[in-house]
């Protein structure tokens, strides 16, 4: 059973997501999961991580690392207004700038709760320094008093491992290791979240019927897994391309068309 319906229709909009947010009104939103640009000068045109470069769409916004404190306190203002009270949100974050959206999220008036590593299969090869094969996702709601989680949302609290631990303890631990997605000979963004990782979010912090929201939609993932899940959705996306992609996909009703 939903523990309410959602308030706003389910939508993506070609728009920024500052402007798309001042739109919908105080509140309306349960949960949100985004992966905003890291202003590293990521170079989406070209066939990243041994990808076939024809394959990747072109589109990807990224911001300049001067301007990256400003950006992210403009997004994180308006994505506490529209969060309900016992709302929750997670930031994926590379290490470069991830003291801006560690301040960003406390200067906006965000509770940060946990600090997850989520660690992926490979990472780029470096010869003077280490290899970085993870990146971070800040857990942070807006009233810790009311904020909402389901712990046996996934594993009872009986359950076990292979090996005899407790599934659900291993499953709340904070270092996930979660492999990157192949979409092998299909069209795709640069970047993208995998499945696994926005269901384990969307099952721990939001419930049947509730809206979810990604400022930062891109190809649809958050949005896709979400309505496959049965939450309602809103998403935001500066490239036409993307936005059409991620629509193409929900309209579809499945994860891959």
């Amino acid at each position: 059973m939903a523990r309410r319906r959602a308030r706003v229709k389910s939508h993506v909009r070609n728009i920024d997501c500052v402007r798309g947010m001042a739109a919908l009104p105080d509140s309306c939103v349960d949960l949100v999961v985004t992966d905003p640009p890291f202003a590293i000068g990521f170079a989406a045109s070209r066939g990243n991580y041994n990808r076939t470069d024809s394959r990747v769409m072109r589109g990807y916004g990224e911001v300049r690392a001067k301007d990256y404190a400003e950006f992210t306190r403009s997004w994180m203002a308006q994505a506490h207004r529209v969060m309900s009270d016992d709302a929750s949100m997670y930031v994926f974050s590379g290490w470069n700038n991830l003291r801006d959206v560690l301040a960003g999220l406390d200067e906006m008036g965000f509770t940060t709760v946990n600090h997850i590593v989520w660690k992926y299969q490979f990472g780029v090869f470096t010869k003077k320094k280490f290899v970085t094969s993870h990146y971070h996702c800040l857990y942070a709601c807006k009233d810790p008093s009311k904020r909402r989680f389901y712990p046996s949302a996934r594993f009872a609290a009986g359950e076990r491992t292979a090996d005899g631990r407790s599934a659900r303890y291993r499953d709340m631990e904070d270092v996930w290791e979660i492999r990157r997605e192949y979409w092998t000979g299909r069209k795709k963004t640069p970047t993208k979240l995998p499945r696994e990782l926005v269901e384990k979010l969307l099952a721990y912090s939001s419930a049947r019927g509730d809206l979810v929201m990604d400022p930062f939609l891109g190809s649809g993932q958050v949005a896709v897994v979400a309505a496959l899940m049965g939450r309602a959705y809103v998403g935001f996306e500066v490239s036409r391309e993307y936005c059409e992609f991620a629509r193409r996909r929900l309209e579809s009703g499945r994860y891959l068309p």
